[in-house]
């Protein structure tokens, strides 16, 4: 047994992984620094070394972290929205939680910005782009889950449509300096599905 493997290595190591998904979220792939980490997560700098062979890796723990909190949140919201009435609103919302982040929702271009640059920026990174094709897949699933079991029945390939209509409309908001990017993807969503 490691010391990495123990109790207390689990902890330290989650605490790092945690700080790293912070820091990305806040300030995307350069935010993620050896340093920044250790500090972030009340650790010793040899630290983010001792668990992690690289910072690829750790930023891929990173991104596994925080995508796994997204799916089980979209997941608990999906039974919430099963259990009780719901409309298409609600669903379009949730729709834009899992695809642009629920930091979206307060408006504003930064962390609609930050997300996209990862999503870009992820086949620049040895073992990163095979990560996010299988949460990708993970998240079309669960996307295709919600627009059935909310009565929506579309193929998958209209679905895709819908994920690719949502970036063009972020895009071009990003382009344009439109100050509610989750706006102009909510109404495109919205065209199509009322």
């Amino acid at each position: 047994m490691t010391a990495a493997s123990t109790p207390k290595g689990e902890r330290r190591r989650h605490l790092l992984v945690v700080a790293a998904a912070e820091l990305l979220t806040e300030g995307g792939f350069a935010a993620v620094r050896h340093r920044a980490v250790a500090e972030r997560a009340g650790l010793p700098l040899a630290s983010t070394t001792y668990y992690f062979d690289s910072l690829d890796e750790l930023i891929g723990a990173a991104v596994r972290y925080e995508a796994e909190g997204e799916l089980a949140e979209g997941r608990r919201r999906l039974e919430l929205l099963s259990e009780q009435p719901h409309g298409t609103e609600d669903v379009i919302e949730l729709i834009l939680d899992l695809l642009l982040g629920t930091a979206s929702r307060q408006g504003g271009t930064e962390s609609v910005l930050l997300r996209y640059e990862r999503l870009v920026g992820s086949p620049r990174r040895p073992g990163l782009a095979e990560l996010m094709r299988e949460l990708a897949a993970r998240l079309h699933d669960l996307l295709g889950e919600i627009l059935t079991r909310s009565g929506m029945e579309i193929s998958r390939e209209r679905m895709f449509e819908l994920i690719a209509l949502v970036d063009g409309a972020v895009v071009n908001a990003l382009i344009e300096s439109d100050p509610d990017p989750r706006g102009a993807a909510r109404r495109m969503l919205r065209a199509q599905l009322l």
